[in-house]
């Protein structure tokens, strides 16, 4: 199942920068590209805080 998702979510930048319209496309891909990773690394940091100020109250 993960394979079928990985395969679907693989995404070529290249091919969509030399498609795009204008020039400020790119800026939105970068962006695009990053905010997956971005709220991960939030989610992270909420959930340790979140451990780490409960264990600390105990």
């Amino acid at each position: 199942m993960n394979l079928i998702i990985a395969i679907l979510q693989e995404v070529n930048i290249d091919e969509k920068l030399k498609g795009a319209p204008d020039s400020g496309y790119g800026v939105g891909v970068f962006i695009g590209s990053l905010l997956p990773f971005l709220i991960l690394v939030g989610l992270a940091y909420i959930v340790y805080r979140y451990n780490k100020n409960r264990y600390k109250d105990e």
